[in-house]
């Protein structure tokens, strides 16, 4: 019979010999993603989220476990930069990897390989008119003139990727659409394109359609015929509407409509977005909903949406709050909520608990004691909160109290959202925070810092702070602070910063106001 050492040393066995299973398995897989590299220019900068959807659409990523695609994908990424193949650039405010470049040797071998292998090509600058080609992926970069002929072996495409708005139109898009019916990824962004054909509705394999800051004006009824469409990206594009038949894209897993109407996001509504017709139920494998315009008919079947990570509700009125809450608690996996209300006058009331919540940004007017009240900002509610945004929020009682309590944020911001007169960051307050935004706090005359707080700020942003008339007492404490934007300030409080030895060896910039 065997002992419990000897079941114990199997047990372990069998799990490292699936961990090294697992680990070789996501280095197969990483290395076959890898090469897409090469199509991009030299030095590009890769977004994260981006890259994963493109790698999900292609099919370089299959499911694993109960782990999402969108996170086997990001084990890829880190497996690249643990071998070296990727080079990490920067991180977000907790870590997480945002933005990362092939290294150059790497990327000449990928390059190769995607000749030798006919995976794509790269088109730049001094390309036009006929274009010989034998890959399957093509990338636009700085081109000055539009691709006006077919090129040799149109109906092997699969993906076409641009990445600047140099082309003055994109007239091979109907061509496309009518000789590559398995094309698979259309990453128009930036385009002057005005229209799209009707014909897309017929390439039946398009997963990924991007037209983010494009001038299309107008979604056909088609694109209700894209059943296996996953990303939609109409983001900043001049689309006002969606078609009813958008809800019969059940595989649909990241949508983005929002429209930006103030990009300097200065006034109280600087976006706007789009009221999904009956059937918003329907799109039960959406991760990604930017942004949804709140009404009755849409919010009633919000809850249904579970997959739910990152959710941007506009124009939300008080007597919605109630729905809202009971939608989020479906909610289970959610990382990511923006809330904005209707107009200033607007209370929001939102008294849900949200474990999985890691960034929170609310826009309008906060009820008195919300901060103390709502388990959103409570400790329990909050301990994956890492980053914590207010506009407008009309506080008359000092937040930091309340706040405090959020140990793991690292990123907080305060625009037109405190009425009062101090704000005192105590000793032990904030550990963690990195990033901290005080802007537009008008009656805001005295910032005092203990020794101890926020041990580990790297940038503090103080932005048209009318009455401040002295630098922060206590800033001589912020002993890793490396970054001091102060911005609108008069020209005796930049002679007083000037004065101040405290700030001697961290790297500032200032705006003097009007």
């Amino acid at each position: 019979m065997s002992t419990d050492a000897e079941r114990a040393a199997a047990e372990k066995a069998e799990a490292d010999k699936k961990a090294a299973e697992d680990a070789a398995a996501a280095t197969k897989a990483a290395a076959s993603a890898w090469p897409t590299g090469g199509l991009f220019p030299e030095d590009y900068l890769f977004k994260r989220k981006q890259l994963v959807r493109l790698w999900i659409a292609e099919g370089f990523i299959e499911e694993r476990g109960e782990s999402t695609l969108e996170e086997v994908a990001e084990g890829y990424l880190k497996e690249l930069i643990d071998r070296n193949m990727l080079q990490l650039v920067e991180r977000n405010g907790f870590g997480r990897m945002k933005k990362f470049r092939m290294h150059d040797i790497l990327r000449e071998l990928a390059v190769d390989l995607c000749h030798k292998n006919c995976f794509g090509v790269t088109r730049e600058a001094n390309c036009g008119g006929y274009v010989e080609m034998d890959g399957r992926r093509l990338v636009l970069h700085k081109l000055n003139k539009d691709i006006q002929q077919s090129f040799s072996s149109i109906h092997r495409l699969r993906t076409i990727v641009t990445l600047d708005n140099n082309m003055p139109s994109f007239t091979l898009l109907l061509l496309l659409c009518k000789e590559s019916r398995y094309m698979t990824v259309l990453e128009l962004r930036g385009l002057p394109i005005k229209t799209i054909p009707e014909a897309i509705g017929d390439l039946f394999n398009l997963r990924h359609l991007g037209l983010r800051n494009s001038k299309v004006k107008m979604l056909l009824r088609s694109i209700e015929k894209l059943s296996n469409l996953l990303t939609l990206d109409l983001f900043a594009s001049g689309i006002h509407d969606l078609p009813s038949g958008i809800v019969k894209l059940k595989k649909l897993r990241h949508l983005f409509v929002e429209k930006v109407i103030d990009p300097y996001w200065k006034g109280f509504q600087c976006s706007s977005g789009m009221y999904i017709p009956n059937g918003l139920g329907k799109l039960t494998n959406l991760q990604t909903l930017q942004a949804l315009e709140a009404q009755d008919d849409s919010l009633r079947h919000l809850g249904e949406l579970r997959q739910l990570r990152s959710l941007r509700l506009l124009n939300v009125k008080q007597m919605h709050c109630g729905r809202i809450g009971e939608s989020l608690l479906q909610m289970r996996c959610l990382s990511n909520l923006y809330v904005n209300a209707s107009d200033e006058n607007e209370v929001l009331l939102l008294n849900v608990l949200l474990p999985s919540l890691q960034k929170l940004s609310l826009r309008g007017r906060l009820a008195e004691g919300a901060l103390d009240e709502s388990p959103l900002f409570q400790a329990v509610g909050g301990q994956n909160l890492y980053s914590l945004i207010l506009f407008w929020s009309q506080l008359r009682e000092d937040p930091l109290p309340s706040l405090s309590q959020l140990s793991n944020l690292t990123s907080l911001q305060f625009t037109r959202a405190y009425n009062g007169e101090q704000l005192t960051f105590l000793m032990g307050w904030f550990p963690k925070l990195k990033i901290l935004y005080l802007t537009d706090l008008p009656n805001l005359n005295r910032l005092e810092i203990q020794q101890g707080a926020m041990a580990s700020l790297e940038k503090l942003f103080l932005v048209n702070l009318n009455n401040m008339t002295e630098v922060p007492p206590g800033i001589e404490f912020l002993i890793p602070l490396k970054y001091l934007a102060l911005y609108e300030i008069t020209s005796d409080f930049l002679t007083l910063l000037r004065q101040c030895s405290a700030i001697r060896g961290t790297r500032w910039a200032y705006s003097l106001r009007d």
